[in-house]
């Protein structure tokens, strides 16, 4: 059995960064206060005082640069994984992340294929504000080239930063800060990858399948311990790899269960959300029982006051399974 020790997200996703490091000279780790800091939220603390200030190192205030040297470095053969130090920073570089980063495979005819991993804290729950609490997952997860990934707690978190370390493709990897020291969680102390298009069911269930991913994953699973009290038998899924995202696994789900409810912090109106929805629709729409309901962010920018209005609860998401399963 492997040696496991107990940690939280950042400490998880840091422990990932270091193996990676050591076994990958090629590794290079950039972007705002990454080096002597350690980042904003500490995620890359000790990195630069252990592999030294040529591989990690401190970038200008500038995303398009910090993206565009990512992507030079990573077509020159180098495994360069670059931090956006808040997801809400990101649009500066989105032509970099979209017209290059994602489109060099194919367009080079798979003669340049540029191995990127771009880590972005994101969403709300830490009084961040507008500015500071945004959701783009939907804005990668529709650009072709790119794979999409949010892990919901240390373990995941661990696991699928290291198969996004260790794959081929440019990846955008998006942590919900939430839950950067929310969990603690028992963590392999060695190397371990998560596939990167498996869902996880986190709780088997007969009467209605609840999906979530990132810092909604928590919530969803209390949602389903309070359902049960009401005498329902909910079946939870962690998405984790949003693009591509496990539908086999949705669909068997929904067969069983014929119910499906889809929470996510995101606003509501073209948010991942409705995807997960038609794609279930398309394949097993005669075995719904019930319309699909969708639990999200609203419609507006992020409000600093009355955040925990804004995020979808557990009571939130109990008062849409209870509509569904009564339907």
């Amino acid at each position: 059995m492997a040696e496991v020790e107990t940690l939280n997200m950042i400490q998880a996703l840091n422990s990932a960064l270091d193996l990676f490091m050591e076994r990958e000279e090629r590794a290079y780790v950039l972007g705002e206060d990454v080096g002597f800091f350690g980042g904003v939220f500490r995620v890359t603390e000790g990195l630069q005082k252990k592999y030294g200030a040529r591989r990690v190192f401190d970038t200008p205030l500038a995303e398009a640069g910090i993206v565009g040297m990512a992507l030079g470095m990573g077509l020159a053969g180098l495994v360069p994984v670059a931090e956006i130090q808040f997801a809400d920073f990101v649009y500066p570089a989105f032509d970099q992340i979209v017209s290059e980063l994602a489109k060099y495979r194919y367009r080079s005819g798979a003669q340049y294929t540029p191995r990127v991993v771009l880590r972005m804290p994101c969403g709300g729950g830490i009084r961040g504000g507008h500015y500071h609490s945004q959701s783009p997952e939907a804005l990668f997860i529709h650009t072709p080239g790119l794979r999409v990934l949010m892990p919901s707690g240390p373990f995941e978190a661990k696991g699928l930063l290291l198969g996004a370390l260790a794959g081929p493709d440019p990846v955008i990897f998006l942590e919900p800060k939430k839950l950067y020291r929310a969990i603690k969680a028992e963590v392999p102390k060695g190397w371990y990858t998560l596939p990167l298009d498996k869902a996880a069911v986190l709780r088997h269930g007969q009467d209605a399948t609840l999906v979530a991913y990132g810092a909604m994953a928590p919530a969803a699973l209390e949602a389903a311990r309070l359902a049960e009290e009401e005498g329902y038998d909910i079946e939870v899924i962690d998405l984790l790899c949003l693009m591509p995202f496990d539908l086999k696994t949705l669909v068997h789900s929904v067969e069983k269960t014929g119910r499906l409810v889809v929470v996510h912090e995101a606003p509501r109106t073209c948010g991942f959300g409705a995807e997960l929805v038609a794609a279930v629709q398309e394949k097993a729409f005669a075995r719904l029982e019930a319309p699909p309901r969708r639990v999200t962010g609203f419609d507006t920018p992020f409000p600093y006051t009355l955040e925990d209005h804004y995020l979808p609860g557990p009571e939130r998401i109990l008062h849409a399974l209870i509509e569904t399963l009564e339907y």
